[in-house]
């Protein structure tokens, strides 16, 4: 998506509908897990009976509903060290 606006919100009413502006692209979603990548980082949000019910790839605006349990914006992958990474290193400190 190349969105014109480079502007991102998130508008939140009664963990019932959400609208987000910013997407860049949606990477994956069914029911249960809504997947984005915005202009200030990748987006997960999680929930049940999830449905996009708008999608503006001008703008870059998606509209949600159903019922919400989290929204969490992920840290960058570039910068995060894997779990297995960093088991490594814990074990080689204590062996």
């Amino acid at each position: 998506m190349d969105i014109q606006n480079n502007n991102h919100s998130i508008k939140i009413v009664d963990r019932k509908s959400i609208v987000i502006t910013g997407i860049k692209r949606i990477v994956n979603f069914d029911t249960n897990e809504f997947y984005l990548e915005s202009n200030m980082g990748d987006i997960v949000i999680k929930g049940h009976d999830l449905e996009m019910i708008k999608l503006d790839t001008i703008d870059g605006e998606v509209s949600i509903k159903g019922n919400f349990d989290s929204l969490n914006y992920l840290v960058n992958s570039k910068d995060k060290e894997s779990i297995i990474t960093k088991l490594f290193k814990w074990v080689s400190l204590y062996t």
